[in-house]
């Protein structure tokens, strides 16, 4: 039975509604190496985007999906202590991000170590946290996948073929897609296991339409940073291209950053729900298909 986990525990399909695929709650984008780093009061961390996560409470959103993975960051315990104050389930990475954001213990690790990492993080716990991690983030050069990046994806692919952990990448350019998933079907891993995330990046859309077809699922997370009309043209033209059961959509916003002062201010996680879902449904998108978009797909993403 597929179960979503997160850090509240784990959830079943019936437990969850709307979801949330790519944001983040805390993220920190200084290298690890800069003084500070990470560094936060989770009191400080609460206070900010406890009222965040209320915000989307209230428009029927049921579960978050945390974006945040080492080396930008991660602070699971934060994550657990802004969940447990709203009573929201959270749902966090292992793995890593790319060059630069990669720190000294990752880029001296061997492939094995690394597997048995995010292995420990998937199926025992992040940490001190207590809960399981629910999938693996990771990144890639905008220009092409390095050596150091390379490792890490494919400790990613060994360690997801053993849990069904989906893997997730910040990739901004669909031709260096297509090499990740070569790469993950080499190491024993499915395509339709990965997210090529932040695809409305790849101005191509055949591209976009190219990496579905792999089987990969699709992320347009771009909701409330782009012009409103422009984002609903993507994904209706997604939709007419048949990319429907493949689509994630998603705000990337947020967040308590700890290189401002008092965390700076948040941006909420409410573009999607407010102005984005009316605008489909204004041009004729049925309840079906924003069912489809909004609770079926992002579960199946990320459940396992």
């Amino acid at each position: 039975m597929k179960q979503l986990f997160t850090t509240l525990g784990p959830r079943l399909k019936s437990d969850l509604g709307m979801i949330l695929p790519h944001e983040h709650v805390f993220v920190d984008l200084r290298t690890p190496d800069q003084p500070g780093y990470a560094q936060a009061d989770p009191a400080d961390v609460v206070r900010l985007m406890a009222p965040q996560i209320e915000r989307i409470k209230a428009l029927g959103v049921t579960a978050l999906v945390e974006c945040s993975t080492g080396g930008v960051g991660r602070r699971a315990d934060l994550d657990l202590a802004v969940s447990r104050a709203t009573d929201f389930p959270i749902v966090v990475p292992t793995g890593n991000y790319r060059e630069p954001w990669i720190p000294d213990w990752v880029r001296d690790a061997s492939e094995a170590a690394l597997e048995a990492w995010m292995l420990g993080e998937l199926n025992e716990q992040i940490e001190a946290t207590g809960f399981r991690a629910g999938w693996i983030k990771l990144s890639a050069g905008d220009d092409g996948i390095t050596a150091l990046e390379a490792k890490i994806l494919r400790a990613a692919a060994r360690a997801g073929a053993k849990t069904g952990a989906v893997i997730g990448s910040h990739t901004i350019k669909g031709r260096v897609v297509m090499d990740q998933l070569d790469i993950i079907e080499a190491e024993g891993y499915r395509a339709d296991r990965f997210i090529s995330i932040h695809t409305q990046e790849e101005p191509d859309f055949g591209l976009n339409r190219a990496v579905a077809e792999r089987g990969a699922w699709i992320e347009y997370d771009h909701v409330g940073r782009a012009p409103d009309g422009d984002v609903a043209d993507l994904v209706m033209r997604a939709l007419e291209a048949g990319l429907g059961e493949q689509l994630l959509l998603s705000h990337d916003r947020g967040w308590f950053d700890p290189a401002l002062p008092g965390g700076g201010v948040p941006q909420p996680y409410t573009p999607l729900s407010e102005m984005l879902l009316p605008e489909l449904r204004r041009r004729g998108v049925d309840e079906a298909t924003i069912t489809q978009l909004t609770h079926i797909n992002p579960f199946e993403a990320f459940a396992r």
